[in-house]
């Protein structure tokens, strides 16, 4: 019933869920110890979860993009665009989804094995949604300077993609993703240089979690 990755074990009730390779006899206790179950519920594979989250965004933006007569009706209007950025925006948001997958598969590495199964509806619908409302209307840089000002560089260039990818499609949605997107990308910045700080006690003081200088 509760397999490895759904148990959370602490020392204390508050505090952080003890890894899977911490050895009890090691762990900053006497004689005796209390230690605290807590079951975290069903879980499931981070790599299953980018593939789902990323898959659904290729292919919904696709249904839009090509005016299916079942979403649009069968008015000319509505079936055909004749503005070239509707390709450009279909060609750059294909190739950055397309890139995710094949990060996924071939180059991430998680610190954690899994997350609640319960939060792919929540991410599912961030990703798959947005991608419905950003096509009805109408690039990373590998530079490795900003290793030297951010902690977090992948998430400073997707934003700056996004920034990007809102100028030239000039809509609404596309702006509001984006905003959306820096958020949540900066909370996994600040974490992640967090972690860095506490590893490494000689990380440089300049280096900033998302924004050189700034954030």
């Amino acid at each position: 019933r509760w397999y490895p990755a759904r148990q959370s074990i602490k020392l204390d009730p508050k505090g952080k869920s003890l890894r899977d390779e911490e050895i009890l006899q090691h762990l900053p206790v006497g004689t005796t110890a209390t230690l605290y179950f807590k079951d975290l519920g069903p879980q499931i594979g981070w790599t299953t979860v980018f593939l789902i989250e990323y898959t659904g965004p290729l292919f919904i933006y696709f249904l839009f993009y090509f005016r299916m007569p079942f979403v649009y009706g069968l008015d000319e209007r509505f079936t055909s665009s004749p503005h070239p950025v509707v390709n450009l925006a279909c060609i750059c948001h294909s190739f950055h989804y397309i890139k995710r997958l094949i990060e996924t598969v071939f180059v991430h590495r998680f610190s954690h094995g899994t997350m609640p199964l319960r939060n792919i509806v929540k991410n599912c619908l961030y990703y798959w949604g947005f991608a419905a409302w950003l096509i009805p209307y109408p690039t990373k840089n590998p530079f490795t300077w900003l290793f030297f000002f951010v902690s977090c560089p992948n998430y400073t260039y997707e934003v700056g993609t996004w920034i990007s990818f809102t100028i030239m499609t000039q809509c609404v949605p596309v702006g509001l993703f984006t905003l959306l997107c820096f958020i949540q990308m900066t909370i996994w910045a600040k974490d992640k240089h967090c972690t860095y700080l506490r590893e490494f006690k000689d990380y440089p003081s300049l280096r900033m979690p998302i924004i050189p200088f700034l954030l």
